[in-house]
């Protein structure tokens, strides 16, 4: 124990430690209380008895913080500058993001830059990024932990816990990924895209989406561009290690093929953070303008068609921590209606007037053979009709006796009782043989007798 503590001075355990590589590894740089939130949501709800707000936060987060001690002792976390507030920011150091990359599971090369710098410009982009991937994820308490506390506070644990869930897990996400329209992933060059977040859950019906974030300080035209490089980056096609050419983006992320004739390029969601002091109503109208040669789908029965168009959707960072991804709180630009983020990003117009063709092709199919099961039945009644009958006992005849029956070739063995069943004709033939024997028996004494008539007479 001593020298586990003398290796580890804060005491933290290697489980704790994981989980603070783990969020800082997809963050890149956060603060104590951000690492709290997502790595365990239920200390956010512990230690409500203190006095002071200050002290509660003090308090929720000082296993995190040792964690963080015992880190930068190894070399692995630092320091990096502190928010208006007076949080200290936190980010990894190279060797970090190498341990953080074993604990995501993840190559190194696909871990990005360390965060180094970013408090000394107030961090205002990157917070704004964490709050997103927390809204996005909504980490939830585990209730078992708040077993003790008191009834308000396990009341609103269990609140959380039963609003929607959010995206993924923290190993869903990743943060500053490159998006090169030239160059190589680990050597982007220029006009590609950097995505503020890059979120994969297919297991929650978020395959790939790419998510940007403005604080309001951007006009339309500057976020144009940066949709320009996103569209750049999604037509851009590579050999794939099989000599496959295929869309760079589908060499990195899994997503499914989609449908012939409508495969949209991976949505990408604009999250607007009202800070900065442009309007972003009027810029988001703007934009949709600017972009629309990249968005707008093709009509077709009803619905549109996306093929090779980035779907782009937007919402409001307010109404996002609010209300999260399952909230009609994102608009997807060509549509006049708010939907959830997986409606935002899928076709649900498509998916209805699928639907509606698959039940008119299962109706077809239910009604086909429904036509085909009474004919087989009308031909079976009929078969039956003329069916034979026994003449002796009334009995219908078996498959098998009315093909005995049933004319055959010329070398064929005569059916010698064709109006009998095979009981019938058993018995029929039994009696028949018995009648032989007898005639048989009865002309043997005669021809006996005969014999010695006839010998007497000789003689």
């Amino acid at each position: 124990m001593a020298g586990k503590r003398e290796e580890n001075p804060a005491g933290s355990s290697n489980n704790l430690r994981g989980d603070v590589l783990r969020v800082l590894g997809v963050l890149k740089v956060a603060t104590v209380e951000q690492i709290q939130q997502i790595a365990a949501p239920h200390l956010s709800y512990r230690h409500t008895g203190k006095p002071t707000p200050a002290k509660r936060k003090q308090a929720r987060t000082a296993s995190h913080t040792g964690a963080l001690s015992d880190l930068r002792k190894h070399g692995l976390a630092e320091n990096g500058g502190q928010l208006p507030g007076g949080d200290t920011l936190r980010n990894l150091t190279p060797m970090g993001l190498k341990a953080a990359a074993r604990e995501l599971g993840r190559p190194v090369g696909e871990m990005g830059d360390p965060a180094r710098g970013a408090g000394r410009t107030g961090a205002s982009h990157p917070m704004t990024v964490n709050e997103a991937v927390i809204a996005l994820l909504r980490p939830k308490p585990v209730l078992a932990q708040l077993a003790n506390e008191p009834a308000d506070v396990r009341a609103a644990a269990q609140a959380a816990v039963d609003a929607p869930d959010g995206l993924g897990t923290i190993a869903s996400y990743a943060t500053e990924v490159a998006l090169p329209a030239t160059g190589t992933w680990s050597n982007p060059g220029r006009g590609g895209a950097q995505a503020d977040i890059v979120i994969t859950a297919p297991e929650d019906g978020v395959p790939l989406l790419f998510v940007e974030i403005d604080n309001c300080f951007e006009s339309a035209q500057v976020l144009a561009a940066k949709i320009d490089k996103y569209m750049r980056f999604c037509q851009r096609k590579v050999k794939d290690v099989d000599g496959t050419e295929r869309p760079m983006w589908r060499t990195r992320w899994w997503v499914p093929d989609g449908r012939h004739g409508d495969r949209p390029h991976p949505p990408l969601l604009l999250v607007f953070n009202r800070v900065g002091p442009r309007n972003p109503n009027t810029v988001i109208a703007q934009l949709a303008e600017l972009t629309r040669r990249h968005w707008q789908g093709e009509a077709h029965d009803g619905f549109h068609m996306y093929d090779g168009k980035l779907p782009i959707v937007v919402t409001g960072m307010k109404m996002l921590k609010e209300r999260g991804p399952a909230g009609a709180i994102f608009r997807r630009f060509g549509r006049s209606q708010n939907q959830t983020l997986l409606e935002a990003i899928g076709n649900p117009r498509r998916e209805v007037h699928d639907a509606r063709k698959q039940a008119e092709y299962a109706a077809r199919e239910r009604a086909y053979k429904e036509q085909l099961r009474r004919a087989a039945e009308q031909q079976r009644a009929e078969r039956e009709a003329r069916r034979p009958v026994c003449a002796d006992c009334g009995t219908r005849f078996t498959d098998e006796r009315w093909k005995a029956i049933e004319p055959a070739g010329w070398g064929a063995p005569r059916e010698t009782h064709p109006h009998l069943c095979d009981d019938c004709k058993q018995r029929a033939i039994t009696a028949e043989r018995q009648a032989e024997r007898q005639e048989h028996d009865q002309a043997v004494p005669e021809q006996k007798a005969g014999g010695t008539w006839l010998s007497r007479f000789r003689a």
